[in-house]
């Protein structure tokens, strides 16, 4: 026992000398607040004082403890009391009572100040949320129908206060109305009773999320199928009203977008599945029809694909798996995307070979005056614009002068226009989108315009400018690479090693490289330059310790003079440091990041497939584009764009299964087949939680799943592993 003071000093003000028992149970969303970010400190300045102002507050104190007779000796002593004690972020007695889940004190409270039922928290932290709001994340369903029968408001209220609102920092996303809190929570028979006590189920919130959106973003992914499905039940549009998994929010997302774009696997399959049409089924072959709706990006400029490709999460890139984004991707890409692809890489093949030739013949004229420095072995200088196009072949280069600056032209026409939809920060960031290529052809073609305009003007510092910009078109022929499967994944690897390991090794190599030569041009600053050239000025003395450092040359010391001996102990501090150890740490980081890339270096090449698909097809004309896909109409369908995919249920892949499942449980063939029964269902898929396809995107490579899984069960059953938590499944089209 303590005697419980305010934070000034001063007793409590329910008893000078009223002692209360020193409880470890935290206050009011204290425990969700201790993991809150310490970025809002003025908010929860006042939060980490919670538990105490409750304890001295009597009537919180009442309502947390569920003490009915406190309360109602309260009330008969001070009428209004209820309405005037409020906690540390604005919560009132009845907020106290049904985050506790204290129902008789609730009910007290309720019946001597009905008022509370519907008054919401007022701080910053926490605004918005009423008692009911409480009462449904608590699942508390007796008090629930206790406030309802006695008016609690399900509609309005709207909680807005920081901790709920959408951002990376936040541990919870329930929406702001009453309903998305009871979807996210996952009860449906809260659920029920709050759309037939008539919760509006189009109802938005400040980002224009429905409930369906909310139920994307909850980590309990089957519960949320589930409420998906009872929320849709309820769903009657009525004249030519949006039907509700096609609201969209603010960002033009509807449920679906929305689950492709976060990466619910579950979710998208959920909804995918359920608007999918049978059409056959003739032994082990089932034919479906695919709603193309929000997928195809042939007329939908926020697509599916689009998201995908866009998506930072790699679980959006697993999405790309699934029936039948997959065998549409594969279409389009066979039957029209690879051969422009084709033709669009031998286009800039034959563009740059242009810009080539018209580099290495340049207009050069022989040097008219003397040179002054002995070192100075120049022949040839620029021509002027008058004598640059004299001749035939003058006139030649010009030609490809003309195509040069032409292709430049188009390429930054191309290329902004695609910043400014995707945003340059995703634009420049992703592989997936094309990443450092882009960086690349954009600075070469401000480069081609740069050259034209030091033409016209006469001007010298062509040479440099050719220079870099032939270096950037040919590299840039590794963006094409993606095109083939050979060599796709292999320039992945090539721009994650660039911008990790090496991007690391150049800072910490430039560092050791300035300090090192600062320190040699210390005594050779003192020394006769004729005697050693190579440290006679400090540029000349950094190029030589830069190649010295990465092993290109031995120690370059003139052994014929009289050499320091610092510079001795230098050089050989110089090689050890950056060349023994540095250069084997950076072989050593690319073999750990290229075995780590290889995980997914596939997968991010089977989404580059994708983002030029939708690149080609938007660029393309659409009468050398046509639609992928069989129109509803012409089968009795809803006038929509369907895609018709052939599943095969095959026998010889359910026991392949059933082998891999008695490896690892140790299951007899006998109770294995019981289990299996006539669904085919396996034993094997129910140990693992979330369904997906094949890694393989070449659908000749399927015959390797079934060692996969052998081979994954036989050494997880003798060295005691899990299963991972990732599904692979077939499927047969």
């Amino acid at each position: 026992w303590e005697e419980t003071r305010a934070p000034g000093g001063d007793p409590c003000r329910h008893g000078e000398n009223m002692q209360t028992p020193r409880r470890e149970e935290p206050g009011l969303l204290t425990a969700r607040q201790q993991r809150y970010p310490l970025h809002h400190r003025a908010a929860l300045g006042n939060t980490f004082l919670l538990i105490l102002q409750i304890n001295e507050s009597p009537l919180l104190f009442a309502a947390k403890e569920n003490d009915v007779t406190s309360i109602k000796n309260l009330i008969i002593i001070k009428t209004g009391f209820i309405q005037s004690s409020l906690g540390a972020v604005g919560e009132t007695a009845l907020h106290v009572a049904a985050f506790f889940d204290s129902l008789e004190a609730a009910v007290a409270l309720m019946d001597a100040a009905p008022a509370l039922i519907n008054e919401p928290m007022n701080s910053d932290l926490y605004a918005g949320q009423t008692a009911l709001h409480i009462a449904v994340v608590n699942q508390n369903i007796n008090l629930l129908k206790e406030l309802i029968c006695r008016g609690a408001n399900i509609i309005t209220p709207r909680v807005t206060g920081s901790y709920f609102q959408k951002n990376t920092q936040n541990l919870v996303y329930f929406g702001e109305h009453i309903l998305s809190f009871a979807a996210s929570v996952g009860n449906e028979e809260i659920v029920k009773l709050l759309i037939e006590e008539g919760a509006n189920i189009h109802a938005q919130d400040s980002l224009g999320n429905t409930v369906l959106h909310i139920l994307v973003f909850q980590p309990n992914k089957s519960t949320s199928c589930q409420i998906f499905d009872l929320i849709m039940s309820y769903d009657k549009p009525k004249g030519g009203q949006l039907s509700l998994d096609f609201i969209q929010n603010h960002n033009g997302l509807t449920p679906f977008k929305m689950s492709a774009a976060e990466g619910n696997l579950v979710m998208f399959q959920h909804i995918l599945n359920k608007r999918r049409v049978f059409q056959w089924c003739y032994g082990p072959l089932s034919s479906y029809l695919y709603d193309l709706t929000e997928i195809d990006s042939w007329a939908d400029e926020s697509s599916i694909l689009e998201l995908i490709v866009c998506s930072e999460k790699r679980e959006a890139r697993r999405i790309l798996e699934v029936t039948p984004l997959n065998q549409l991707v594969k279409l389009k890409w066979n039957k029209y995307g690879k051969h422009y692809f084709w033709f669009l890489m031998l286009l800039y093949l034959i563009y740059i070979t242009c810009f080539t030739l018209c580099c290495v013949f340049r207009p050069l004229k022989l040097r008219t005056d003397n040179a002054t420095d002995p070192r100075d072995v120049t022949l040839y200088v620029q021509k002027t614009l008058q004598e640059s196009y004299v001749t035939y072949n003058d006139h030649l280069r010009l030609i490809g002068e003309i195509i040069s600056v032409t292709g430049a032209v188009v390429i930054l026409l191309l290329e902004i226009p695609d910043i400014l939809r995707v945003g340059a920060a995703r634009y420049f960031g992703q592989t997936v989108l094309g990443g450092p290529f882009h960086v690349i052809i954009i600075t070469y073609a401000s480069l081609v315009l740069l050259l034209l305009i030091l033409r016209l003007t006469s001007s010298n510092g062509e040479t440099e400018v050719m220079a870099i910009a032939l270096v950037l078109c040919w590299c840039n022929i590794l963006y094409f690479a993606r095109g083939f499967e050979m060599l796709g994944p292999y320039v992945i690897v090539i721009q994650k090693i660039i911008f990790s390991d090496l991007l690391c090794f150049i800072w910490l190599m430039s560092f050791s490289l300035v300090g090192f030569s600062t320190a040699l041009w210390m005594p050779y600053m003192t020394q006769d330059p004729s005697q050693d050239p190579q440290f006679g000025d400090f540029p000349t003395l950094f190029f030589v310790e830069f190649e010295l450092s990465l092993g290109l040359l031995d120690i370059p010391m003139n052994y014929s003079v009289w050499t320091p001996s610092i510079v001795k102990i230098l050089h050989v501090a110089l090689t050890v440091f950056t060349f023994l150890l540095m250069m084997n740490l950076l072989i050593a980081m690319m073999a750990d990041t290229q075995w780590r890339v290889a995980q997914e270096r596939d997968e991010l090449w089977r989404a580059q497939v994708v983002a030029t698909t939708v690149m080609l097809e938007r660029r393309i004309p659409r009468c050398m584009w046509p639609r992928l896909g069989i129109w509803g109409g012409d089968y009795g369908l809803d006038k929509k764009w369907y895609f018709r995919v052939e599943d095969r249920n095959d026998n010889a892949a359910q026991k392949l299964r059933r082998y891999a499942e008695a490896f690892q449980y140790g299951i007899n063939k006998e109770n294995l087949d019981k289990k299996v029964g006539d669904t085919g269902e396996s034993l094997f898929r129910s140990q693992l939680p979330t369904p997906s396809v094949s890694d393989q995107f070449d659908p000749n490579r399927k015959s390797l799943l079934g060692w996969k899984i052998i081979q994954r069960n036989t050494l997880g059953s003798d060295f005691g592993e899990q299963v991972q938590d990732r599904e692979e499944e077939e499927y047969h089209v």
